[in-house]
């Protein structure tokens, strides 16, 4: 980790953060400051454990805006279980007793665990999130202090007021006078354009594979709920969300800052704005780490041409977990363009309207309450599809299925397998994207066939590529893609 810190390794930020005994002060490993003595060096997992012992966050390499380690994705324990469910805000909104309950533990058996492994329990890690968001408010919006405060999720103003002083060695009113990106080269996490809603900068490592994963979600955009505007290059990706206070719009720009996407969020409920900007995050794969999975890959001489051709390609996530798990059995067995025409019949017909229609934007996606016992005679389908949706609509409204962040994987798939109508290739899709597991193969997919016979490997083989088989069967979708497009001319 040493080492890391010397070459200023922009590979290792959010891995893991450094702190300087005699400053005071803990920094991502890539911090352009002098590199200090390694006497005077301690390392953390978390930037909550950092400020657990005492040390205040860099105001020149800014560690609080770092992407998140790319590990809680990939372990299905219960620490990487509970680092999902907090960074989706359900300490905030139902405190540690609803984070133990959804994880199936006592609050003191997680408290403990977490403690063991990162060096903070859950209260220091939900503390570090809402000290972040507030950063973010008072520099990229005018609201008053006290309802920044409320809104990041915190209990009181004198809580807010002490956080962020012990956070940033500031007050929240020198924060937000403070002109970010001046003295750091890593630049504000929120942009300083004016721009209506919430401008951020969200974070990631290594190289980024944007126009694939901006084809990806082109292809299967809905309407009335997404749409891609602009050219090739500079396309901007925008979306309405449902989320647990309000709705929402995203907009994401394809065209890359160093180390960021440029993101707009205009919420109804401010309070929302962790989870929103988390629920992107995952959509767009931010937290991945590209170096170990090309590490990985590239091991298998079949696939490393094809990593070496598309470096950085992403893994697409889910905005709503509910949403991509109706979409899937919408999808089952039929080409992408019928999906999305299914998606939007079903949006139109059961969509609920935003109260103030953006563009293109007019609905978000109906819930799977009111999805449970529609009739969906409107969407022109068999009606063992509908009586498909329909029980997947159930099982989400009434827990039979769980989708939230910190869901135990291999339990959900076996709820999903258990339901009538649902496949091997459904319950996958879903555990890949909704859950967001890095190691899912589709081998029943027509199309990962195609590109593994291109490639010229087999599944045999896929052993060797966990836990990043999800990123194998993305190079495959591709290579089938390409295939058929023929040579370019």
């Amino acid at each position: 980790m040493y080492e890391a810190v010397c070459s200023r390794d922009a590979r290792f930020d959010g891995e893991f953060f450094f702190a300087v005994t005699t400053t005071g002060i803990y920094c991502r490993p890539s911090c352009p400051a002098t590199t200090p003595k390694r006497q005077n060096v301690c390392f953390y997992p978390t930037a909550a454990a950092a400020q657990g012992s005492g040390f205040r966050a860099c105001r020149r390499c800014r560690p609080d805006a770092v992407p998140g380690s790319a590990e809680w994705n990939a372990r299905a324990d219960v620490v990487g279980r509970a680092m999902r469910l907090i960074g989706d805000g359900v300490v905030d909104r139902e405190g540690v007793a609803g984070l133990a309950q959804r994880l199936g533990y006592s609050a003191r058996q997680v408290q403990r665990q977490l403690n063991a492994e990162l060096g903070a329990g859950p209260i220091a890690l939900a503390r570090a999130q809402r000290a972040h968001t507030a950063r973010i408010l008072l520099q990229t919006t005018t609201m008053q202090a006290a309802a920044i405060a409320f809104a990041a999720g915190f209990a009181s103003v004198r809580q807010f007021n002490d956080t962020i002083r012990e956070i940033y060695a500031v007050t929240p009113s020198e924060l937000r006078a403070a002109k970010p990106g001046r003295s750091s080269r890593f630049g504000s996490v929120g942009s300083a354009n004016g721009a209506a809603g919430v401008p951020l900068r969200l974070a990631y490592r290594g190289p980024y594979a944007a126009p694939e994963l901006f084809e990806y979600l082109a292809a299967r955009a809905i309407t009335g709920i997404e749409e891609i505007t602009g050219e090739r290059g500079r396309r901007t990706y925008r979306r309405t969300l449902l989320l647990p206070h309000g709705t929402g719009i995203a907009e994401v720009s394809e065209k890359l800052g160093a180390g960021w996407l440029e993101c707009h969020l205009h919420l109804s409920d401010l309070r929302d704005l962790t989870t929103a900007t988390q629920r992107i995050r995952r959509l767009f794969d931010l937290d991945a780490d590209p170096y170990a999975v090309t590490e990985r890959l590239s091991a298998d001489a079949s696939l490393a041409p094809l990593v070496a051709l598309r470096p950085g390609l992403r893994a697409p996530g889910a905005a709503d977990p509910h949403e991509l798990a109706l979409r899937a059995v919408l999808g089952q067995q039929l080409s992408v363009p019928a999906g999305r025409k299914l998606g939007s019949a079903l949006v139109a017909a059961y969509g609920e309207p935003l109260a103030q229609p953006s563009g293109a934007l007019t609905h978000v996606f109906p819930t799977a309450d009111a999805l449970a016992e529609a009739s969906l005679s409107e969407v022109g389908m068999p009606d063992s599809r509908r009586d498909t949706l329909r029980t997947i609509a159930a099982a989400l409204a009434d827990g039979t299925v769980g989708l939230d962040a910190g869901a135990d994987r291999d339990e959900v798939e076996k709820a999903l397998l258990d339901l009538r109508g649902i496949g091997p290739w459904t319950a996958g899709y879903i555990r890949m994207r909704a859950l967001g597991d890095p190691d899912v193969l589709l081998t029943g997919d027509v199309a990962i066939q195609a590109g593994m016979r291109h490639a010229g490997t087999e599944a045999v083989d896929a052993e060797a590529w966990r836990p990043w088989r999800t990123y194998a069967m993305h190079h495959f979708w591709n290579a089938a893609a390409d295939r058929r497009r023929g040579p370019a001319t």
